[in-house]
């Protein structure tokens, strides 16, 4: 009789946990993104914060590219950009489905679209910013932090064994040389040139035009719809209204988007912990950027 409220205890634990992870999955259901019945739709896709991963938003892509449900795509980006490489996958993933006719897809600036953000942007049909959003930053940066003089200070010395001259570039624990600087300038233009390039893919502008604005300087809105990189004014719902009626959908479009909320049963498997310090360790490497402000946003 002494063992039987350990056991109550332990099965009323058990069964709690399953109501918990019950009870999340249901409310992903629900809270989640709507059910995709066979009614003409937008879809909306969230880009928020620095960019360092793009399987999300390129698995969000195809996913509504392949629902017929889906007739435009409204991307809704607010960001001052992040790493080249996941800026550039979404970036072909978005052109696919423009590419493809199946779908409209709009660009809605919020209150930063910049650099990898904009890099994003331009290869959508149409581009919808707010006159006081700050867009364009088209450029490319490339950090690194060296701690030569402290390690000196307090008698730490490191040493290197390397196949080649430039296995190194970038180490902390020495100055840089000017041969290394060149070396790693060249890498910045080329990278500086596909950008350019992509702006002028996407926009369909000249790429001498795009490089007379391409010095990483951001404007606002109005100054960006001056200059072609902008389509029109307004807000999400007025991108949310131009993409419907690029759809062909009559009326006020119905809206899908997946919801961002964490469930019980995600804090449980340790997700968010796992995702948190993966972005943080991301943060600490040297890598090229189509980011701006770097030194204030990370």
């Amino acid at each position: 009789m002494k063992k039987r409220p350990v056991v109550i205890f332990i099965v009323g634990s058990i069964l709690l946990i399953v109501l918990l992870i019950a009870l999340s999955t249901g409310a992903s259901l629900f809270l989640g993104e709507a059910p995709m019945v066979a009614s003409d739709k937008v879809a909306v896709i969230k880009i928020e914060g620095v960019i360092l991963d793009s399987e999300d938003v390129v698995k969000q892509l195809k996913k509504y590219s392949e629902n017929d449900a889906v007739k435009a795509i409204v991307l809704r980006i607010d960001s001052p950009g992040g790493a080249v490489v996941p800026s550039q996958e979404i970036y072909e993933e978005v052109y696919k489905v423009r590419q493809n006719n199946k779908q409209k897809i709009v660009t809605s600036m919020g209150s930063v679209a910049a650099s990898g953000g904009y890099y994003i942007a331009a290869a959508s049909d149409k581009i919808v910013a707010n006159p006081g959003t700050l867009t364009g930053s088209i450029g490319v940066i490339m950090e690194f932090a060296t701690a030569e003089e402290l390690m000196n200070k307090i008698g730490v010395k490191s040493e290197v064994i390397k196949s080649g001259a430039k296995k190194d570039v970038g180490n902390p624990m020495r100055a840089m040389t000017p041969e290394e600087r060149l070396y790693l300038q060249g890498v910045i233009d080329d990278t500086h040139t596909q950008f350019v390039e992509a702006v002028a893919k996407g926009r369909n502008m000249k790429k001498e035009a795009v490089w007379q604005i391409a010095d990483g300087g951001v404007f606002t809105g109005r100054q960006a719809k001056a200059l072609g990189l902008v389509d029109e004014m307004g807000d999400l719902q007025d991108a949310i209204k131009l993409a419907g009626k690029l759809g062909n959908i009559e009326g006020e479009p119905n809206v899908v988007q997946e919801d961002k909320k964490n469930s019980i049963w995600d804090i449980l498997k340790g997700e968010d912990v796992s995702g948190l310090f993966r972005g943080a360790l991301q943060s600490a490497l040297p890598r090229l950027l189509y980011l701006y402000n770097a030194p204030s946003v990370r």
